[in-house]
């Protein structure tokens, strides 16, 4: 018997060993995550914050967290990332009746986690109490409101817990809030007290949720609830623009049961939480956030006006439908670690596409799918610091680095031909079984892949190494032999467009267009190469469109007998798909050089007619205006291209794409013709005849006018004065300086975003950057680069999770001298152990800048 029991001791010895050597590293390391997984359950967290009038005064917490241990043999580390001042009192495992102070635990917090030790934890039910003052930044406190955004580790800087995906709980909250401020979190409230500098609103227990979805707000807003389909719903907003409430504020409740009902639809699952609710935050981080109940919203993207764009509405409902999504894909079903970050963020964009689809019609889902996915994942895929869909992660304090264009637009192009490639049937069916499979639970993109394979014949293994695991994009290359006036052979190639070699299995269209008429076939490209038998004999068409339909994924041929015959084409598809793949050629220096595509773009400012197209073409005008064309060649059409748009400003007869092409008059103009023009509609509010223009136009206005003035101007102070908005009135005040003429109020302006308090309103920052770092400003802002380059660690360890791309992007994004490509290439060279993460999103952000110094001697 002792034989035996030595035997067992030495089997699990190995387990204990290891669990009693786990380090106490920074972050959270995935063997920490995977170890607490293992012996942590049924957790609970009671806490309340008590939230001052004052924004200056510290917030008041407590936390209970209850769960149940496994194994009492290995100290426990709970994530708090503060200092050891911000904890008050921690007690282990006692009763208020009898409250021994043995059951004090001594503050023992290392590397941002707080150490319990053994001698009070037991095996079983556990509950820890914490007394403590939370972190601020996460709670996102304004003067009168506040938020809380913990995505994706953000929970640990303000309360102490177990701050992984794959721990999910249930959460009590209380709020104490001054009075007057409303308050909106994860559950309903349960009931309220009253005091004289105060009111305390208790909640219900919330569904479980994982740390990085709980969540609550509270402050100055107005509330409006409703029912939608037998559910009340509550929304908070701090607009004050009447007009922008009466056409918003139905709609967006609207937007919401119709995206609740397609989805309960589609995947035969009820609405899976106990509330819906949403709020519209000022200048918020990102377009929304999916916190059940409690759904935030950047306030500018649900309030629109009556001079509101099509693309402008539809996007609203691609919002609000995607943050919807986000309660069967991400919230329901969770990723067990954020390296699957991306199954929810695809599901979500996926989903809503398709709600787009229902509710705008087929046409123009296809349209804007290739428009809003296809030219931003190219946007990172063509780059050395191209990253797959599914990256690896070591530790969750890097995992806002897994955010980005690819996992948001690439994915769900990838996931659009996983459903050509099992049929939609079938595709629906398998995630049906995946969502109820793993409700309320954690799951991986191999537990989705597995349950997949089960409903098609299809080899999804392949496919899968190279759409998820695989960067990049294949190059087609077309071969096409003519006798007697028919074609007697179409030959498609792919090749990498750098990497190894390897074939993106994929289906498009191409279509042959005649004089009278098209005729389009349809392609398999699932090899290197393939002969497309369906053509052979057909008469010889006058041009090819390539990828007709814009499903394809890659750098598609477009033939010189296009131009500029692609304007008339009947299909806005077609064209948008000709208008990517001239610009994404240009980049790669085969077809047009930079000075010709944007004259080939310009012969279509007055015949494009789609507004999204248009807005599309005119944003590839701007992009080579200001990055592809140096500044001589600039100087010499930019009368020129005014005149032409100015002139497609009058001659178009809808009013949305008129104030599109103000709009890029604005952006491009530098003559002093223009600028009395600008200044003049400006300072009267007397837009060009059919264009509408807002408030916030007229603001945009104000900065461009303070932008590129070469004389003293108050015209910012002005239109502060022209705005009632307090949120409004502060962003212009903020930004200021870094418009300001004063090039030593410029230098003091970015100097003070070395200081991380500086930089809290992130969308601000990046605005103002953008201003700083524009072409006209670079002879004075280029000394910034090296000291933008030094503070990009810092940058990415305490911004959000855009913030650092954001940053990088607005910083170095306008440049193309090659003084500039210098400083960045030789910072690379000098910092060989940058986060490799990190490393990539700038190669990302510099890729014009590096494709700018080939262009430019070509």
């Amino acid at each position: 018997m002792r034989r035996l029991l030595t035997f067992l001791i030495l089997i699990a010895l190995p387990c204990i060993i290891y669990a009693q050597q786990l380090p106490v590293e920074a972050g959270v390391p995935l063997r920490l995550a995977q170890y607490r997984k293992a012996v942590i359950d049924s957790i609970t967290y009671q806490i309340t914050f008590r939230i001052p009038e004052k924004k200056t005064d510290p917030i008041k917490a407590l936390v209970l967290i209850n769960f149940d241990l496994k194994t009492a043999d290995e100290r426990l580390q709970l994530d708090f990332k503060q200092s050891a001042d911000h904890v008050k009192e921690i007690s282990v495992n006692f009763t208020h009746d009898l409250h021994k102070p043995d059951t004090l635990e001594p503050i023992n917090l290392r590397n941002e986690h707080l150490i319990i030790s053994t001698k009070r934890l037991k095996k079983g039910r556990n509950q820890i109490e914490i007394i403590f003052t939370p972190g601020d930044a996460s709670l996102n406190r304004n003067d009168d409101y506040l938020y809380a955004l913990f995505v994706p580790d953000h929970a640990r800087t303000v309360f102490p817990c177990f701050d992984q995906p794959d721990l999910k709980a249930r959460y009590t909250l209380g709020l104490n809030v001054p009075p007057g401020w409303k308050v909106l979190a994860n559950s309903n409230i349960k009931d309220s007290s009253a005091y004289q500098d105060h009111v305390e609103y208790r909640f219900k227990q919330s569904d479980k949720l994982p740390t990085y979805l709980f969540s609550f707000t509270a402050g100055k807003y107005t509330s409006v609830k409703k029912m939608l389909d037998g559910r009340e719903a509550e929304f908070l907003y701090r607009e004050t623009d009447e007009q922008k409430i009466k056409l918003s504020v139905d709609s967006v409740f609207e937007q919401h049961r119709q995206a609740i009902r397609f989805l309960e639809d589609w995947t035969t699952i009820k609405y899976p939480f106990q509330k819906v609710g949403f709020v519209a935050i000022p200048d918020f981080q990102f377009g929304g956030m999916e916190h059940p109940g409690e759904i935030q919203y950047k306030a500018s993207g649900l309030f629109l006006d009556d001079a509101a764009t099509k693309d402008a509405h539809i996007a609203r409902a691609n919002v609000i439908s995607h943050e919807t999504a986000h309660m069967w894909f991400g919230d329901l079903v969770t990723m067990r670690w954020f390296n699957d970050v991306w199954t929810k963020e695809v599901f979500a964009n996926f989903m809503a596409d398709k709600v787009t689809e229902k509710l705008m019609g087929t046409a123009t889902f296809n349209l804007k799918f290739l428009q809003d996915h296809y030219p931003a994942a190219y946007a990172v895929d063509r780059t050395a610091g191209a990253n797959p869909i599914r990256q690896q992660l070591d530790n969750l304090q890097d995992a806002g680095s897994m955010y980005g264009n690819i996992i948001y637009h690439k994915a769900p192009i990838m996931m659009r031909q996983l459903e050509l490639l099992m049929g939609k049937s079938n595709f629906q069916a398998g995630v049906r079984e995946y969502l109820k499979t793993y409700a309320y639970s954690n799951a991986t993109w191999p537990n989705l892949i597995e349950i997949l394979g089960k409903h098609t014949k299809a080899d999804l293994s392949n496919w899968n190494k190279v759409w998820v695991y695989d960067t990049g994009r294949p190059v087609i290359e077309a071969d096409v032999s003519y006798s007697n006036g028919k074609i007697s052979k179409l030959t498609l190639a792919q090749h990498p467009e750098s990497g190894p070699n390897r074939i993106w299995p994929q289906a498009f269209d191409i279509t042959l267009v005649y004089p009278n008429g098209q005729q389009t076939i349809p392609v398999n490209l699932n090899a290197q190469k393939i002969q497309v038998s369906l053509a052979n004999g057909k008469p010889k068409p006058i041009y090819i469109i390539y990828n007709s339909n814009g499903m394809g994924y890659g750098v598609f041929p477009v033939e010189k007998a296009l131009d500029p015959a692609q304007f008339a084409l009947q299909s806005p598809v077609q064209r948008a798909s000709v208008y990517i793949n001239l610009y994404e050629n240009m980049l790669n220096g085969r077809g047009y050089s930079p000075a010709q595509l944007m004259a080939l773009f310009g012969h279509g400012l007055q015949t494009e007619k789609e507004e999204t197209n248009l807005r599309m073409l005119t944003g590839y005008i701007s992009n080579i205006y200001w990055e592809f064309i140096n500044t001589t060649e600039r100087t010499n059409i930019v009368v020129g291209l005014e005149k032409a748009l100015w002139s497609a400003v009058q001659s178009q007869s809808l009013s949305n794409n008129k104030k599109i092409l103000f709009g890029t008059y604005q952006n491009i103009y530098t003559s002093e013709a223009a600028a009395k023009e600008i200044y003049n509609i400006w300072k009267t509010q007397t837009p060009p005849k059919g264009v509408k223009l807002t408030e916030d136009d007229y603001t945009g206005l104000a900065f461009t006018i303070a932008l590129k003035s070469d004389t003293v101007t108050n015209v910012l102070k002005q239109q502060e004065e022209r705005i009632t908005n307090t949120d409004r009135k502060k962003r212009i005040e903020f930004l200021m300086p870094a418009l300001s003429l004063n090039v030593k109020e410029r230098d003091s302006f970015f100097h003070s975003l070395k200081d991380r308090k500086n930089r809290a309103k992130e969308a601000w920052v990046l605005s103002a950057l953008g201003y700083l770092h524009h072409p006209l400003r670079q002879k004075t802002s280029i000394k910034y680069i090296p000291e933008s380059l030094n503070m990009l660690a810092e940058i990415q360890a305490t911004g959000d999770i855009f913030f650092p791309q954001g940053f990088i992007n607005a910083t170095f994004g306008n440049y193309q001298s090659k003084e500039a490509a210098i400083m960045v290439r030789d910072f690379i060279k000098t910092h060989p152990d940058l986060n490799p993460k990190l490393m990539g999103k700038l190669s990302q952000g510099v890729d014009n800048l590096v494709r700018t110094q080939r262009l430019m001697r070509n």
